[in-house]
């Protein structure tokens, strides 16, 4: 039989101590993209997420080692969200590679654009804020390379078509990370739908070139 005493004091309002925590994480996460997203990461304390999320810096501490560790993990968790997005949009949009080019941009800069705090933390933010991220905003520029990589492979089997495929998409997907930089900075007066446009149009003049297609 289990002891009542114990299964109180592992259960508060219907969730356990686990549960518990992942809430409050939760909320320092949302505090984090607040508050680094409209004040800048420079300027906001432990104290000040605390505050915002309504909790002690006691329990701060039982999900982040510091500042940095919150910018971090608010950072994986929206890339997360949007390469799940932009990859499920371009599968929903198979087989066709024009159609699937153009879903998976237009959910990656709806995405961004439609939430200044999300973008200002995962374009400029986190650029610079320490050597851990990074390595990190490196490796999800690659990460988004290879994504469009997938899409447009396989090309021929060789080792050139394939060098070249990796650098093309490298390269697509710096331009568009560094223009929205720009437009989130406010140096583009554009629209989202241009933006989509301008893009989709340098993915398909590039597919084009290295698939050799007329």
């Amino acid at each position: 039989m289990t002891d009542g005493t114990q299964t109180a004091g592992r259960r508060y309002g219907g969730s356990d101590a686990a549960q518990r925590q992942q809430e409050r994480r939760t909320r320092l996460i949302q505090a984090g993209l607040d508050r680094f997203g409209t004040v800048g990461y420079a300027s906001v304390s432990v104290k000040q997420v605390c505050s915002h999320a309504g909790l002690t810096e006691r329990y701060f501490y039982e999900s982040f080692r510091d500042r940095e560790d919150l910018l971090a993990g608010v950072y994986n968790e929206l890339i997360a969200t949007i390469k799940a997005e932009t990859a499920q949009a371009a599968a929903d949009a198979a087989p066709d590679v024009d159609a699937q080019l153009r879903a998976s941009l237009e959910v990656f800069i709806r995405t961004l654009a439609g939430d200044a705090r999300m973008a200002r933390l995962v374009l400029i933010e986190v650029v610079g804020a320490s050597p851990r991220l990074e390595v990190r905003r490196r490796e999800v520029l690659h990460e988004f390379a290879a994504l469009i990589a997938a899409i447009v492979g396989p090309l021929p089997d060789s080792e050139v078509s394939s060098n070249r495929l990796t650098m093309t998409a490298m390269s697509l997907v710096g331009g568009v990370n560094e223009l929205l930089v720009d437009w989130t900075l406010g140096h583009q007066n554009a629209t989202v739908e241009e933006l989509i446009d301008l893009c989709y149009t340098l993915f398909i003049a590039a597919y084009r070139a290295i698939s050799d297609q007329p």
